[in-house]
């Protein structure tokens, strides 16, 4: 990890790892915890694989739908880790993004009260990493992972 260019986050998640896989690789179970609340999110593509779309809509009232992410995954070691970025659309074209062009690393390791979940989110430049941080980085990013513990740990305790 670069400190001028990425942003991390980590937690224990008390759940077995393939509790937590299994809730990025499924569109129903994702759905239930990727964009904080009250948001709601839809996945309109989500093909876990290298070069696979990974494709969100939310609403701030249910109704309403808007784009959310349109990336591409570039990594998908099953059960350990999953890399995407949003500089590249799910059609393979160049993009823009806002607020911020990223690359996301998410590792799953074991971790004796669960799983140990990493997230690092690499920037081209120190100013949208500076960006990310103060558009709340910290605190989108670890609502996020909050609702992912919650949702991974109440299906592990099923």
């Amino acid at each position: 990890m670069n400190p001028d260019l990425d942003l991390a986050l980590e937690r224990v998640i008390r759940a077995p790892r393939a509790v937590v896989w299994n809730a990025w690789t499924d569109p129903s179970r994702l759905e239930k915890w990727w964009i904080p609340a009250p948001a709601v999110c839809r996945v309109d593509r989500l093909d876990v694989r290298p070069g696979g779309a990974f494709v969100t809509l939310m609403s701030e009232d249910g109704t309403g739908f808007v784009p959310q992410i349109d990336a591409i995954f570039l990594v998908v070691d099953e059960g350990e880790r999953i890399v995407f970025t949003n500089a590249i659309d799910s059609a393979w074209r160049p993009a823009d993004p806002a607020p911020v062009p990223m690359t996301a690393e998410i590792t799953l390791g074991d971790h004796p009260d669960g799983t140990d979940y990493r997230i690092v989110v690499r920037h081209g430049d120190p100013e949208a990493r500076a960006r990310h941080e103060k558009l709340g980085f910290a605190e989108g990013w670890g609502t996020v992972a909050g609702q992912l513990a919650g949702f991974a740990e109440s299906e592990a305790s099923e």
